[in-house]
């Protein structure tokens, strides 16, 4: 079931968006080599207290998880695509890319965010993933228009990664969100344009393309997280959007 928000509902989202946005900026801020995942997690969990707002992933069980996320914030490096725990074990090092994944609950709505960042001095090609992974991810922003669809948006975003020579992982997606951190409808980031649900006034979804190398296969870790098959490194951006008629709006900005 999909649910529709209320311009009110949306006037909200923007509030809690640009407070979450500010937070993982300023969590972005603190990478750096040396840094433990822990301590960008502790980072998170006290901004988003400052801000007024709670942190959606701590505790949250999700119907595809065995168990509930034990941290504020996701923090995934290099190989990892998603869910990456955060740990006082995992120290970050010069050329690292990691990925952090933010999601907030601002007066009773939820917002989600991720941005992939390098350690210091990175690969130039891993510049380049980033830079294309973020691409794609206005490009689907672009195609979030009332009566176009969601292939359109999973068209944009694989037409832009596939041109450059990356791949999509296909088996992780995007989401509904608002009214709860995960909702309908699954937002794949391939597809065929005009084909599959045609958005509608009022839909709030979480489009987050995750790009890699060479093979998008990934395999399910024990702790919960995803990794590349092949072990490559991967990228992961998510911005929040809201279908409106006056055209897409950047919640998480």
């Amino acid at each position: 079931m999909i649910y529709f928000k209320t311009a009110q509902d949306i006037s909200i989202l923007r509030e809690g968006g640009k407070k979450l946005s500010l937070v993982l900026k300023k969590v972005t801020q603190a990478v750096q080599p040396g840094i433990s995942t822990a301590d960008l997690d502790k980072l998170a969990f006290n901004l988003i207290c400052e801000y007024g707002g709670k942190p959606s992933f701590l505790n949250y069980q999700p119907s595809f998880a065995n168990k509930p996320f034990p941290s504020s914030l996701c923090t995934s490096i290099n190989e990892t695509v998603v869910h990456g725990l955060p740990s006082e074990k995992k120290i970050l090092k010069q050329g690292d890319v990691i990925s952090l994944d933010l999601g907030m609950e601002y007066k009773g709505l939820f917002t989600d965010m991720a941005v992939t960042v390098g350690v210091g001095k990175i690969k130039p090609v891993y510049e380049k993933l980033i830079k294309i992974t973020k691409v794609s991810l206005l490009q689907a922003i672009k195609a979030s228009k009332i009566n176009n669809t969601l292939g359109d948006i999973g068209y944009a975003i694989q037409k832009c990664v596939e041109k450059e020579g990356f791949v999509i992982i296909k088996d992780l997606v995007g989401h509904g969100v608002g009214y709860s951190p995960h909702e309908d409808p699954v937002v794949f980031n391939y597809g065929v344009p005009h084909q599959g649900l045609k958005l509608d006034e009022g839909m709030v979804v979480a489009i987050e393309p995750m790009v890699t190398f060479d093979n998008g296969a990934v395999k399910e870790e024990e702790d919960g997280s995803f990794v590349t098959v092949n072990g490559k490194v991967s990228c992961h951006f998510e911005h929040t959007i809201a279908i409106t008629k006056k055209g897409p709006i950047v919640i998480t900005r």
